[in-house]
């Protein structure tokens, strides 16, 4: 997956930091009495008034109303006055909700802790991150060698007073000399380039270059520039449009970036992503030119052989593959070409093909495919092939010959995930991160030679994980496909109905939702709630062919997972409906709004973040078209009546009892435009009969991952498990006792 998809929806947060902190009193024993039924209280306030106004369009013969359309204009003033209000109404109810204040001192000290990643080497640096107990964003380090002193390299902390200055990616130079990194606005994807020098601290002045949202940098070997992708920042380009603006440029130090030259011509097409990639030793160049999650077309060049025009440009691109449905990933080595594809292999399989003789019938395949595990990550670490494989939805680490000889299996702790190895191709020494639902993140230092492996940091934070349990369990869906499901409770759970639980989903985009520790989750489960997590079809969890299963014309099977999820749930006594919440974001959100108009009856509350909700627009706004791959595009009949058949906005009915709803939004979400959390949030508060609070919650300063400030994410977790504990019943008082 490239860069750029990487940021275009909403990913699960890595588990290569790991926390070190002082050790923490033990938490007390949670009573395992059944949590109270849920009472009556007093009817809220009345939600802030919502105008409508008549608006029609019709797609194929089909009349579709849009009322509250004058909702996405965000720069009118009658819109912002609106968010204002609903921001501040749900904040008020938020604010007053029973425990919430306990909730949050203990989100503070789970989340307040000392971290640190594994160090990679750049020339002869070390460069690594670590965040403070005492801080708000991670710092940024370097360090000589392996033993040297530790010096800041980039402190956000320090580049704004109200925390709005984000960093975005951090690329060193291959000699370690030089830093190119990205600063962002509020966390929003857009971003400037910038270089440091890393011996002085000093940021060039001149090496300035904005338009970077996709634009992570790869440096040439000798450290003199960086090849990168460049958007346009004309602002009469409309932002759904400027993928298709993408180019690939060179940078030379010290040159004026308007004037750097063009490597590779836009594709003209917003729903294509373009990335490019110097390999280390500088003798390939790569374009990959990615259609959606389903196909990508690889070019390179040999740069030891490329003519160049009087700017630079290498001429001549050279097709790898082109034109086939797969997608397909390259390192190169050594003059070789190692392809992770799932061409002809669902699950994927490894390659090597030799650039003089490029020819696709001429590939050799050296790892094939296997029957039980999905091939994720292809990385070449101490002369070796490292793969990581997901079985059932937890990881693996499989290390082998260039030939694709296996050599070991890297020993895990147990049933998690890993994100693969940090190292170099060249380097004995690699490190690789582990965590699972109950154990918080660790990293491993390894030798590849030799398999040596020793614990190089681990988290401790005021949890004992001992009193909880995973379960994997799998379910039919509605038409008979297994599906897998994990479950996170206290041990001394009853199943007698009664246990409160969150039920969270994604389904969309090949992306796979594996056991990783989320320390936000346990003032949920210390409470007595149950956290459950369904690997829907629509990920990657199995591989293409399930990931295809929940996309385009399929969709609805990733939304009958779900539902049959919830009923697995109410069906083996684990809960019932009025004790069970769904939550999602991005994708995820269109999930949970699906979930809740298709099933109002079936759920008590739900938390909808970041969401796409109007699918009948959607393609109109933020990074809206470069998902058509995956949902289809009203613009085409076939693709209209499967999205409106499912788009939650256009599926709101008046009169009906919704369950209770605590909408999350971003006010500088620059990739799935808020508009849609402001219409649907406008469309339910008019039609719900239920009673129940419908919350429009607005995070300041914050883009589609939310903010980077942990008082902002302690803030916005404490309004939702208050929020949530409320709905479902469940006594704030059991977290107070964990203080």
């Amino acid at each position: 997956m490239s860069t750029a998809q990487r940021i275009a929806l909403c990913v699960l947060v890595s588990t290569c930091a790991v926390a070190q902190a002082a050790k923490p009193p033990k938490p007390r024993p949670v009573a395992t009495k059944p949590p109270a039924t849920p009472t009556t209280v007093t009817a809220m306030p009345k939600p802030p008034a919502t105008r409508t106004v008549p608006a029609h369009d019709t797609h194929f013969g089909v009349d579709v109303a849009d009322p509250y359309r004058w909702l996405e204009d965000v720069k009118s003033d009658e819109v912002k006055t609106w968010m204002t209000a609903q921001d501040g109404y749900a904040r008020a109810a938020l604010t007053a909700l029973p425990g919430r204040d306990a909730i949050a001192a203990r989100l503070r000290a789970l989340l307040y802790v000392d971290s640190l990643t594994a160090p990679q080497r750049y020339g002869s640096r070390y460069f690594y991150t670590r965040t403070h107990a005492d801080r708000e964003k991670a710092i940024h380090y370097w360090r000589e060698g392996t033993d040297g002193q530790e010096h800041v390299l980039l402190d956000p902390n320090k580049m704004s007073e109200d925390g709005s200055v984000s960093l975005g990616v951090i690329k060193p130079s291959w000699d370690g000399q030089r830093v190119a990194y990205a600063v962002k606005a509020n966390n929003s994807d857009e971003s400037t380039l910038h270089v440091l020098d890393v011996a002085t601290g000093k940021v060039s002045d001149v090496d300035v270059i904005p338009g970077t949202k996709y634009g992570t940098p790869s440096w040439t070997p000798t450290g003199d520039g960086f090849y990168y992708v460049r958007l346009p920042t004309d602002p009469s380009i409309p932002v759904a449009d400027r993928p298709g603006y993408a180019e690939v440029r060179f940078h030379r130090l010290g040159t004026d970036p308007a004037m750097d030259p063009l490597i590779h011509e836009r594709t003209g097409d917003p729903r294509t992503f373009i990335s490019v990639d110097l390999s280390r030793d500088g003798h390939f160049l790569f374009v990959d030119i990615q259609h959606g999650w389903v196909a990508s077309d690889i070019y390179f060049r040999d740069m030891r052989k490329a003519s160049h025009d009087r700017h630079g440009a290498a001429q001549g691109w050279r097709p790898l593959v082109t034109g086939v449905k797969a997608l397909y990933t390259v390192e190169a080595w050594k003059d070789r070409f190692y392809i992770l594809t799932n061409d002809h292999a669902p699950r994927s399989r490894v390659l090597v093909a030799d650039p003089d003789h490029p020819a696709r019938e001429q590939w050799r395949e050296i790892v094939p495919e296997k029957a039980d595990a999905v091939l994720q990550h292809l990385q070449l670490r101490g002369g070796h092939l490292a793969l990581t494989l997901l079985k059932d939805a937890a990881s693996r680490i499989e290390l082998r010959t260039l030939d694709g000889k296996p050599v070991r299996d890297v020993e895990l702790p147990g049933l998690g995930t890993t994100l693969g190895m940090t190292g170099n191709p060249e380097d004995d020494d690699a490190y690789y991160a582990f965590a699972s639902f109950t154990q918080p993140a660790q990293i491993f230092r390894t030798s590849i030679k030799t398999g040596t492996t020793s614990l190089y940091a681990s988290v401790k934070v005021p949890i004992d994980p001992s009193a909880y349990t995973v379960e994997q369990v799998f379910y039919p869906s509605k038409d008979g496909t297994r599906i897998p499901m994990f479950l996170i409770h206290r041990k001394d759970l009853a199943k007698n109905g009664g246990t409160p639980f969150v039920l969270y989903g994604y389904g969309g985009f090949n992306n796979s939702l594996t056991p990783s520790f989320n320390a936000i989750l346990y003032p949920w489960l210390e409470a007595g709630g149950g956290y459950a997590i369904a690997n829907l079809r629509g990920g990657g969890e199995y591989g293409e062919a399930w990931h295809e299963a929940g996309m385009l014309d399929k969709k609805q099977n990733v939304f009958d997972d779900f539902t049959a999820a919830a009923e697995y749930l109410v069906k083996e006594n684990y809960t019932r409906p009025e004790r069970l919440a769904i939550r999602g974001g991005s994708n995820g959100g269109l999930l949970v709004g699906a979930a809740l108009t298709q099933r109002p009856d079936l759920y008590r509350a739900v938390v909808c973040a970041v969401p796409l909700l109007d699918m009948v627009r959607y393609h109109l706004f933020g990074s809206g078209k470069t998902w058509i791959g995956e949902y289809g595009s009203a613009e085409d009949e076939a693709g209209f009546k499967t999205l409106y058949a499912y788009s939650p906005y256009h599926h709101v009915k008046a009169g009906t009892p919704y369950p209770a709803l605590l909408m999350m939004s971003a006010d500088s979400d620059d990739r799935v435009d808020p508009m849609h959390a402001r219409k649907m949030t406008a469309a339910l508060q008019a039609a719900t009969t239920s009673g129940h609070p419908v919350l429009l919650r607005i995070e300041r300063h914050a883009g589609h991952g939310g903010a980077d400030l942990v008082k902002q994410l302690v803030d916005q977790n404490a309004d939702m498990w208050a929020f949530l504990m409320k709905e479902l019943g469940l006594r704030p008082a059991q977290v107070a006792s964990r203080q």
